[in-house]
Order: structure tokens, then C-alpha cells, then sequence
């Protein structure tokens, strides 16, 4: 997750900015650009953009460029395989010009809608260290400690209890 958007400030939505569901390979350029660097751009696209379950975001500028993206799916959370309901969420980046704007506050928002929408009750992530405060202020809760991934850098399990039940303590 690489959106990176550390306002703390909630910022008006651009209305020149559009989020809309879309095909996974209109996010693999941004996603490769940001979340896997001179790597090949097949690095971008994951197994699961195919599923019929899996749900791709992308903000648009007017000009129709893709600012940022999310993708959501089904799949079970690693701390709590038992849980029904769970979404994982991947794929989260903002273009790095447009960042501090909301625009990956919107996506996020966006997808957790859908989450919900479908009968989800949990969204869980792991996420850039650097994104971790755009996550805690839509309530995601870290889990366990950062590790440092060497293909894509620090990250952090998060999670997001849709359903209102109370969470457990994480380790």
C-alpha cells in the first residue's frame, strides 16, 4: 500500500477527480510506477485481478489519467482465519504529484464501500509504513510489528472491523 497520503487534514474533494470501479489493467501502470519500481510492468498485476469477487478502483483525473487505485477481494485474514467476511485490500497507491489532495482517502473510502456492500465485515492490508496514518484515520488498526519486505520495502499488518464487533487485542 503506497498512498502515502500523511495530511491530517481532511481536504475538499476535488470535483475535477472521479472514482469509479474498473478493469484491473487500468490500474497497472500506476500501480507499477508506484508500487514496484523498475521492476517489469508485469510485476503490477496480481493472480486474483481476474476474479469475478475481485474489485478494482481507480481516482481519474479530468484528462482521464489514473491518480490512484485500490483493490479489493476476498480472502481470509491471516490472524483470524476464522473470521468469515474478510477482504483483503491491495494494489492502494496515489500518484506521488497528487498526494495530501484525499483523492487516496476517496479510493479507500470507495473500496471500503464495496466491501461492506458485498457483506464484508473485515478489511485487512499490509501496508507501506509510510501510508500507516492514512490508514489509522479510516480506523484501521496495526497489527503485530513492521517488517521490512526486500523486493517492495517497511511494511505493517492493518485491519479494519466493519461489523461493530469488538476486536481482539492485537499481539
Amino acid at each position: 500500500m503506497a498512498d502515502q497520503d500523511t495530511s491530517d487534514h481532511e481536504v475538499p474533494p476535488d470535483p475535477r477527480i472521479s472514482v469509479e470501479r474498473v478493469d484491473a489493467a487500468v490500474t497497472y501502470p500506476l500501480r507499477q510506477r508506484v508500487l514496484r519500481p523498475g521492476r517489469p510492468p508485469a510485476s503490477a498485476r496480481f493472480a486474483i485481478d481476474d476474479d469475478p469477487s475481485t474489485a478494482s478502483f481507480a481516482a481519474r483525473a479530468h484528462d482521464g489519467e489514473v491518480v490512484a487505485t485500490a483493490v479489493v477481494y476476498p480472502e481470509p485474514c491471516p490472524w483470524l482465519p476464522d473470521r468469515p467476511g474478510a477482504w483483503r485490500l491491495r494494489g492502494m497507491a496515489t500518484a506521488p504529484d497528487r498526494r495530501g489532495r484525499g483523492i487516496g482517502t476517496r479510493v479507500l473510502r470507495t473500496a471500503l464501500a464495496h466491501v461492506a456492500g458485498s457483506g464484508g465485515d473485515l478489511v485487512w492490508c499490509n501496508a507501506r509504513v509510510p501510508a500507516r496514518r492514512l490508514y489509522e484515520r479510516a480506523g484501521f488498526r496495526a497489527h503485530g510489528a513492521p517488517w521490512d519486505d526486500p523486493e517492495i520495502g517497511p511494511h505493517i499488518a492493518m485491519w479494519l472491523d466493519l461489523s461493530g464487533v469488538p476486536a481482539p487485542l492485537s499481539p
